[in-house]
């Protein structure tokens, strides 16, 4: 297969498993890790984008969003449990 044609693929393919990732990111508990996987995948993204047109920009970008909404909520959530189990731990 040509060089050109399978980073093309790759790169659409690597949008859409970024934006799946990202919507994962949004669940309780587990979402963390989604959230971030999403963030690592839409660097390899963007550096393909620089070099080839990517069909699923809409997809990469909803999936960034969700990803970045689910990094930053999820981790002010684990935030105030370490805190709330470190300051109740002391107390007792």
């Amino acid at each position: 297969m040509n060089t050109d044609a399978s980073a093309k693929i790759k790169m659409l393919k690597s949008s859409l498993h970024c934006y799946v990732c990202g919507l994962l990111g949004l669940l309780p508990v587990i979402g963390l890790p989604f959230a971030i996987a999403a963030l690592v995948i839409s660097g390899r993204v963007r550096a393909g984008q620089k070099k080839y047109w990517n069909a699923a920009r809409p997809y990469w970008i909803e999936g960034v969003v969700c990803a970045a909404v689910g990094t930053i909520f999820w981790g002010f959530i684990l935030t105030i449990i370490i805190y709330q189990a470190a300051t109740d731990g002391g107390s007792r």
